[in-house]
């Protein structure tokens, strides 16, 4: 079966002021659609045909720009639209909190590096936070529509939470102001969701 772009738990409103409803719906409608369709014609015909995104970017031919760049970006926004809920975006807490004030210190220091990590991404690309078998988490960031998924892009273990940084996501109503977006995010991110990740990839 083709993939096809998923639906949103949510309205394109839902997220305001922290993410204005114009640029969710572009972001969602246009951008997400465009990865989803130009990944279909990618894999068409092909052996990654009928496999789930996971097994295709786990596998990939990073030559193969065109499923590197849609399957990448395919993969990332829906991570990313699941990431954030306005309504039932609970609080860090349990094993998660446990696990990133070992490696950061507090949630407060965490989302300082993770914030560092997406405000110096040059040029487009995502910041993620990882988790590696066992439980730590690592902080990482990846250009373009990479991801910690494909092989050698730099990044180890599963992501779990993921910010994308490119001007399409933000600029509409932040403009230049990168830092701004990112100190907004975190106003919207589902952590219920992020900690389900993390005790389902530990």
């Amino acid at each position: 079966m083709a993939f096809e772009l998923p639906k949103l738990g949510y309205n394109y409103d839902a997220l305001e002021p922290h993410i204005d409803a114009r640029t969710m719906e572009i972001h969602h409608s246009k951008h997400h659609q465009g990865y989803t369709n130009n990944l279909n014609a990618a894999i068409a015909g092909t052996d990654l045909e009928g496999k789930s995104i996971e097994a295709i970017l786990e596998t990939l031919d990073m030559k193969n720009a065109a499923v590197r760049n849609n399957g990448g970006g395919f993969y990332n926004h829906t991570s990313f639209w699941e990431a954030m809920n306005p309504e039932e975006k609970g609080y860090l807490s349990g094993d998660l909190k446990d696990a990133i004030d070992a490696a950061f210190g507090s949630k407060d220091e965490f989302i300082s590096a993770f914030s560092k990590a997406a405000g110096t991404r040059f040029g487009s690309g995502w910041a993620w936070l990882c988790v590696h078998k066992g439980g730590k988490l690592e902080i990482c960031s990846t250009p373009n529509q990479d991801n910690p998924l494909m092989p050698d892009v730099g990044c180890g273990g599963a992501p779990i939470l993921g910010l994308d940084v490119w001007e399409h996501a933000y600029y509409l109503n932040y403009q230049n102001r990168r830092p701004d977006y990112i100190k907004a995010f975190f106003n919207v991110v589902n952590w219920n969701v992020i900690e389900k990740r993390y005790e389902a990839l530990k």
